[in-house]
């Protein structure tokens, strides 16, 4: 037997163990995709979406799309089989000595609800930006291939759908995130969402949100999934629901069905293992506006439905279906995902090793202001001078999150007074054990990564571009340029 059709056999029986395991459901042939099992059951996708796989047992088109920005070329990447992974060589290769943004997520049904990058809205009329295409490196069904990492300001959207729940249209979804790439701002969501990018009123939304804000007091700790049905983050019931007690698995299953008119639920499920747990199954809030239902039927991704953007988070598929689905045809559907075998391994920086960090743009290296050792010393790009003021020392705090300590201060990298508005300046700051001094480190290709820091999901900016000694260093909004790129290297 070849390694191919062994890893095909090893994956249906896998399947097959997960259905008897987690409740009786549609059966799972090999090659079937979670769209292939909403039909079973009756309750067909009318969108999907993922930058890692097909949906569907029979898909071969694209994925998504990415734009270089060297030329502004664009390129589909689609899947190296029918009905199987991403073809992440493609973008390897013509995003090579440059770098690449996710412009479009393509729909693999037929109705053709491609995401896009959304427009300005009510919380925030500035457009937003796409992902940086280099950005979440994971393995699937042993395959390289890219998820969508979302920083503050990214986010993507479709205004005029197809076949998407309005009015009190009953409705299902499933999304696939991290765990551990979450913030407490507004509002990392995937799903149903007004179609003017504006918040209309109570009821008009019904999306997936996973993260740690508490919009209804009290709550469990997060992260959670919620409900965003607008203006509330409901954990169930009618808001606050402390029994949804959140999960914090490296890949997590988000699972939120509403059937419009009485009742909704809530699930989540570690996406490498085990099966679906129920936070809340029961009646649609009681407050005015969300019973019935009032849904617009735009799809979000990473943003709220007033373009509300400052969330953080990870994407790896996710589906919209027409009906209320079973929880069989959802068990079934957690165990196709279980057996895609999502994995990530982050093996840089080094934990403890000191580095210089030089902006791609300015060619300068960051420093502390006149070797400053106080708290409140400013950062700034400097020449390098080859001094310990301009080293830094990485310590790692949790999954890809990282203390960065100037060596010659023995002081942290700061958000100054938890800043979350643009421009907001770092400092030096004694350790606090706070995510305002928190850091992820993502990749952007060629050696080049984005610092960004947990509190706000905004990333390390050298201000307006700047070339000159003396350039202040900032937090910003995700923008595409090499202003927000920076080598880590001895």
């Amino acid at each position: 037997m070849g390694k191919r059709t062994w890893r095909t056999a090893l994956a249906a029986t896998v399947l097959a163990a997960g259905a008897a395991l987690f409740g009786s459901g549609p059966a799972q042939a090999a090659g079937t995709g979670p769209c292939d099992l909403y039909a079973s059951g009756g309750t067909p996708c009318v969108a999907a979406h993922s930058t890692t796989r097909a949906l569907f047992g029979s898909y071969g088109g694209s994925l998504y799309q990415v734009r270089r920005w060297s030329d502004g070329a664009t390129s589909n990447i689609g899947v190296l089989s029918a009905g199987g992974y991403a073809n992440a060589a493609t973008q390897d290769s013509f995003c090579s000595g440059t770098y690449c943004t996710i412009v479009r997520i393509y729909d693999q049904t037929s109705r053709h609800n491609d995401l896009t990058i959304a427009p300005g809205g009510g919380a925030n009329p500035t457009a937003d930006q796409g992902a940086n295409a280099a950005a979440l490196p994971v393995t699937a069904g042993d395959h390289k291939v890219y998820g969508v990492y979302i920083s503050a300001g990214n986010g993507y959207r479709n205004n005029a759908t197809n076949g998407i729940a309005t009015g009190s249209a009953p409705e299902g979804m499933y999304m696939v995130t991290e765990g551990t790439h979450v913030n407490d701002r507004c509002c990392f969501d995937y799903g149903n969402a007004e179609t003017n990018n504006m918040d209309t009123g109570n009821g008009d939304m019904d999306a997936i949100y996973f993260g740690n804000l508490c919009w209804f007091s009290p709550c469990s700790a997060g992260p959670r999934v919620a409900a965003d049905l607008e203006n509330g983050l409901f954990a169930g019931g009618n808001g606050s629901w402390t029994a949804n007690t959140g999960r914090n698995s490296a890949f997590v299953t988000a699972v939120l069905k509403n059937n419009g008119t009485s009742t909704y639920a809530i699930k989540d499920g570690n996406a490498q293992s085990g099966g679906l747990a129920t936070r809340y199954n029961g009646a649609l809030p009681t407050q005015s506006g969300y019973n019935p239902m009032t849904k617009q039927g735009a799809i979000i991704l990473g943003i709220g439905g007033d373009n509300s953007n400052g969330s953080v988070g990870s994407f790896f598929e996710g589906v919209m279906t027409s009906g209320y689905p079973s929880d069989a045809t959802e068990n079934s559907v957690q165990s196709n995902i279980v057996a895609v075998g999502y994995s990530k391994s982050v093996t840089f920086p080094v934990n403890g090793a000191t580095y210089r960090l030089t902006n791609l743009a300015a060619g300068k290296v960051l420093d502390a202001v006149n070797c400053g050792t106080a708290n409140g010393t400013a950062i700034q790009v400097w020449q390098s001078l080859g001094n310990s003021c301009q080293q830094w020392r990485f310590n790692s705090v949790g999954a890809n999150k990282w203390t960065i300590t100037n060596v010659n201060a023995g002081k942290v990298l700061d958000a100054v007074n938890c800043g979350q508005a643009l421009g907001t300046a770092v400092n030096l700051w004694q350790s606090l054990g706070n995510t305002c001094q928190q850091w992820a480190v993502i990749p952007a290709g060629n050696g080049r990564y984005e610092l960004v820091v947990e509190n706000s999901g905004m990333v390390l900016d050298d201000q307006n571009c700047g070339t000159a000694n003396g350039t202040k260093a900032q937090l910003w909004m995700w923008l595409n340029n090499t202003c927000q790129l920076w080598s880590i290297a001895p």
